[in-house]
């Protein structure tokens, strides 16, 4: 199972480079493996992430933003979900991992 962040490396978004930047961290602070899709770079991915966004977490208008995060092809979810999971310590649910032995329920 492959952890997969899709982001946009150009985005003009403060908010969203940030949003990117947090989930990645983490990640990566935790030695949590994961592979960065770039929508920006990458028409592939960007018409995969958008096709694959489940419709009730599509927005209401327009496209769904980045990040959004998938274990392989399965919806994790968008910042906001990471974000309250990370909030409950529930991170290796949400991302459908098994917590390493010793861990924190993270």
């Amino acid at each position: 199972m492959v952890i997969k962040v899709y982001i946009a490396s150009s985005s003009g978004s403060t908010s969203i480079k940030k949003q990117q930047q947090d989930v990645m961290g983490f990640l990566s602070a935790n030695k949590i493996g994961f592979e960065e899709c770039d929508i920006a770079a990458d028409e592939e991915s960007r018409k995969w992430m958008r096709e694959n966004v489940p419709d009730e977490s599509r927005p209401a208008t327009g496209h769904p933003l980045p990040p959004q995060i998938f274990n392989d092809c399965k919806y994790c979810g968008n910042y906001e979900a990471f974000f309250d999971a990370r909030e409950d310590n529930a991170v290796y649910a949400f991302l459908g991992l098994t917590a390493p032995p010793g861990s924190k329920r993270l």
